[in-house]
């Protein structure tokens, strides 16, 4: 692979930078708001259509079945339908890495497609995304866009969300109970296309989160990064990346972290005249003692430009630019990797490229083409999001037209690399087609990014799409399951009889009752309901006393309060006879 230079070779930022002081919730903006005219395209969060109310008609129910999968609607009403009329964009998602069924997805929600007045819609599911709460809405009737998702080790989850009024700004909101409701609210400066990275290394800056923004949209320009250091409660003002970048200044970009703490932001220039692509990189902003700088600025080669407004997303981006590193620990350990959907020289109006830097950033490889159609094809690819799992493998998916002659016409397309990015998996479909111009909400995009996040088996995708007829937000799990976080599919789980699943639902017993959705008031690791059936059948929950379950009583023999209780009498002595007297079927 050939490798591009950094623009700094890698040495310390000496710009003068303004110092970080915190600023608390709903306070005002401490130090000076710096307010400047730029060019390059204008941002596009603008409250210009009033609210208006939605239908009250109940729809039909808005699930879609594809080959073996299932992609649930997460805009529903409170009886699991579709909600006529309105639209939903823009999905972003967060798991609880502590038990990973309970997830949220937070979008920007149109009540009526005649107005773009958006709000900041949100739901939440408890059994692995599976079946949803409804629609529900933060702060109900306030202006709201870019909805970003995230979640803490502990289990938090942070909603950060632009406001328009009254102040151009974001706001994180802070939820302790899985995105069930959004109670804290903390001014996170900000401003248009903002989104955020949580540290989670177990480093000096563990727990820190690291916002980054566009230079549109920004009430505090020249400056689009801040940090707050106490879990969201607080902000720090904004600084800038360098002066040296002037109108480079990175925009529509991700923000990752690295295994050593290092905070990268990749985005582009893309002014109309301009297409750099640039990643910049933090070392020290772990280090809350210190003023964030950037240590390296590293122009990179895309093969060609980011598109907006064009195609199959008219009014929209065609995708942002993504930037994720390895966590994993194995041979790609802190290689930082780049993907967009890149409009390539030629008629091809759009392709995904990818970019590998095994250096920290210092510089990247040429760009390789993911998406396998062939050549000349003139397919969009568009939408393209890209997600890195523990274990180092690449997941990757996009909006495909291979499959139409028109732009407007996608499948959901997935591919996935194990090798650090040097070869790509068959792409693979995982939808049937959808028209992306219908159901826009006085506003001609289908929002400009959904969210995908990778775990060892498969991944998690919050995205939008209009089978319905509108647009609508759903949710769609890539592979098997994996609740319990032991990197083994729940199928696999439970038919080598590691997990039970005693109410025969898919779903191993210790998640259902870690999400809270079964209960195990005694603490044995059985769900009550299954032992009111059958108190014998705790180890493999199949509804019959065999010879599994006498297996696990001679390993447990006379330990009363292991996983498989038989102290059928309550004497406090595992009961061999019950065992005996109740083989067979359960009653």
């Amino acid at each position: 692979m050939k490798y591009r230079r950094s623009l700094m070779g890698g040495t310390t930022c000496c710009c003068a930078l303004l110092a970080v002081t915190p600023v608390w919730a709903d306070g005002p903006v401490s130090g000076p708001a710096v307010q400047v005219a730029r060019s390059g395209p204008e941002h596009r969060e603008r409250l210009d259509d009033p609210w208006r109310a939605g239908t009250e008609s109940v729809g039909l129910p808005g699930n879609v079945g594809f080959g073996d999968s299932v992609i649930v609607q997460v805009n529903i009403d409170d009886l699991g339908n579709n909600i006529p009329d309105d639209a939903g964009n823009e999905p972003s998602i967060a798991v609880d890495p502590t038990a990973p069924n309970r997830m949220a997805i937070g979008w920007r929600q149109f009540d009526n497609i005649a107005s773009n007045f958006r709000q900041a819609g949100y739901s939440f599911s408890a059994d692995g995304g599976r079946t949803w709460a409804g629609l529900n809405i933060i702060e109900a009737g306030l202006f709201r866009s870019d909805p970003v998702l995230g979640a803490g080790v502990d289990g938090t989850f942070y909603y950060l969300s632009i406001r328009v009024s009254p102040a151009f700004a974001s706001d994180m909101f802070i939820s302790g109970d899985h995105g069930a409701t959004w109670p804290v609210t903390n001014f996170a400066f900000g401003g248009d296309k903002q989104w955020f990275a949580i540290d989670t290394t177990g480093g000096p800056g563990d727990g820190h989160i690291y916002q980054a923004w566009n230079t549109a949209g920004n009430q505090f320009f020249p400056n689009q990064f801040n940090r707050s250091v106490d879990g969201g409660l607080t902000w720090q003002e904004p600084v800038q990346y360098d002066p040296i970048l002037g109108d480079a200044r990175p925009v529509f970009g991700l923000t990752a972290v690295g295994p050593d703490g290092a905070v990268y932001v990749a985005g582009t220039r893309n002014d109309g005249v301009n297409a750099d692509f640039w990643v910049v990189r933090s070392s020290n902003a772990q280090n809350q003692a210190q003023t964030p700088t950037f240590d390296q600025l590293t122009p990179i080669d895309m093969g060609g430009t980011l598109e907006l407004g064009v195609g199959p997303n008219p009014a929209g981006l065609l995708g942002q630019v993504n930037i994720n590193v390895d966590h994993s620990g194995g041979p790609n350990h802190g290689n930082v990797y780049v993907l967009a959907s890149i409009n390539p020289p030629g008629p091809d109006p759009l392709d995904i490229h990818f970019l590998v830097s095994i250096d920290g950033g210092a510089t990247f490889s040429d760009p390789l083409r993911v998406n396998d159609d062939a050549q000349g094809s003139n397919a969009w690819q568009w939408f393209g999001q890209m997600s890195v799992a523990p274990n180092g493998r690449i997941d990757v998916i996009w909006n495909d037209t291979r499959n139409s002659p028109l732009e407007n016409i996608s499948e959901l397309f997935y591919s996935f690399s194990t090798d650090g990015g040097r070869s790509w998996a068959p792409n693979v479909q995982l939808s049937p087609s959808f028209d992306s111009f219908l159901g826009f909400p006085n506003q001609n995009k289908l929002g400009d990014y959904y969210d995908l996040l990778s775990d060892d088996v498969g991944a998690h995708l919050a995205w939008a799409a209009t089978f319905n007829g509108e647009q609508d937000v759903y949710y769609l799990r890539i592979g098997d399951y994996d609740c319990n976080g032991n990197g083994i599919g729940d199928v696999d789980d439970i038919a080598n009889l590691s997990s039970a699943d005693c109410n025969a639902n898919g779903i191993p017993d210790e998640c259902e009752i870690a999400a809270g959705t079964e209960p195990d008031d005694n603490g044995n690791g059985i769900i009550d309901t299954c032992e009111a059936v059958c108190p014998w059948d705790c180890a493999d929950g199949d509804g019959t006393v065999g010879i599994v379950d006498f297996k696990e009583l001679l390993g447990q023999w006379n330990q009363v309060g292991s996983t498989c209780d038989f102290d059928g009498d309550g004497v406090g002595i595992v009961d061999f006879l019950t065992l005996l007297a109740n083989w067979g079927p359960c009653p």
